[in-house]
């Protein structure tokens, strides 16, 4: 066991390092300004929301979005062929509001997955200068746009992660560890500009594995999107958000991320079912279907977040002296992370049944992979 929480403790120190970084370059979209604000100079902002079946969500998002403070924007809704309330709640908005574009999705052509086929349609009706794509289940702060438009001035595209609503014990338990592994494994400065540690001659190339996005909410000029094909270059990849930074960073392009405290919010899932299938979807993909990858990060999950706790109960003297460390490093970043986004603390202390739910969700990828059965998300297959 001492040999496991040796190499438990090797990934750990990588991870200090990271979140160091991370908490300090991880800057948050609420940190940007916008100057006086003019009618007749400021660009034409297009808010973009791609919705399938969305009618516990799409009232707050529409709404929200309408109420920006910045001067010169238009909101598109593209209804993805809706079988629930969303069409008849986007038409009362759209016959109130002369600023909403609501807009019906055409039929799903079989090379397309739904949503890049959705966000394709809504950027060729879009006319602004910026186009900004938000997810149904996304609402904003009334100063967002504005602060977005403030980023996007010094970057060809932005993304940012919303601060993520919890609020049912599943939802508390499992959503904040997607920010604690993105805190803790990818510096945040490495997606805005390439490593300077890298060779120069594998700076360019090695660029692309450097890339993330969070397609909650993403934001391009139209110089950028145009150039790098839109969702038109993605429109097979099941997580187009980081396909998109991928592509962005292959054509030397540069796109920045920030954090939405205070600007841009977001309740992915509403119960267990709605976790599992949503991420059920996406988690093994977000590997590149790596199964050697997807296995040795899982079995690292295990060794760094599981064993440390059962070294406290179960060994010896010395070995649980050193797991009682680890565990209390990675308790301090966990309660850092609440304190940062608003999430109960106490949820921190399950995290090694966090990883175990994690390890039963990649085991259900796995099988999917190896039998060819596809998730299904909003009524559609994906896969």
């Amino acid at each position: 066991m001492d040999i496991l929480l040796y190499i438990a403790a090797t990934y750990i120190v990588f991870t200090i390092f990271v979140f160091i970084r991370n908490w300090f370059e991880f800057h948050s979209l609420s940190n940007q300004s916008y100057g006086k604000q003019d009618f007749s100079s400021a660009p034409l902002v297009s808010i973009c929301i791609p919705a399938r079946n969305e009618e516990t969500v799409i009232e707050r998002c529409v709404t929200s979005a309408l109420k920006q403070d910045y001067p010169n924007f238009e909101v598109l809704v593209l209804d993805d062929n809706s079988t629930d309330q969303t069409t008849d709640i986007l038409n009362k908005l759209s016959g109130i509001i002369n600023n909403l574009h609501h807009l019906k999705g055409q039929p799903k052509p079989d090379e397309w997955l739904g949503k890049p086929w959705a966000c394709h349609q809504l950027s060729e009706k879009a006319t602004g200068e910026y186009l900004i794509f938000i997810d149904a289940d996304v609402w904003l702060e009334e100063d967002a746009i504005k602060k977005a438009v403030n980023a996007l001035k010094a970057s060809d595209a932005i993304t940012v992660w919303p601060k993520q609503q919890v609020q049912t014990f599943w939802e508390k338990l499992i959503i904040p560890m997607i920010y604690y592994g993105l805190y803790t494994l990818l510096p945040a400065k490495y997606v805005e500009q390439n490593p300077k540690w890298l060779p120069a001659s594998l700076r360019k190339k090695m660029a692309p594995q450097f890339a993330a996005a969070c397609g909650q909410f993403i934001g391009f000029n139209r110089k950028t999107y145009t150039d790098i094909g839109g969702h038109t270059s993605v429109k097979q990849d099941i997580v187009e958000d980081v396909q998109l930074a991928k592509t962005i960073k292959r054509h030397d392009l540069k796109i920045t991320m920030y954090d939405g405290i205070g600007t841009v919010n977001c309740r992915m899932y509403r119960s267990h079912s709605e976790i599992f299938e949503g991420l059920r979807k996406n988690f093994f993909v977000g590997f590149g279907r790596n199964v050697p990858l997807f296995l040795f990060m899982a079995i690292m999950q295990f060794i760094v977040f599981v064993v440390p706790v059962l070294a406290l109960i179960f060994g010896n003297p010395d070995s649980q002296k050193f797991a009682a460390v680890l565990i209390s490093i990675i308790l301090i970043q966990r309660w850092l992370m609440d304190y940062k986004f608003g999430w109960n603390p106490l949820i921190s202390l399950l995290q090694p049944f966090t990883i175990i739910w994690y390890e039963v969700l990649g085991i259900r990828c796995l099988w999917d992979h190896f039998t060819g059965r596809k998730a299904s998300w909003k009524g559609r297959e994906v896969g």
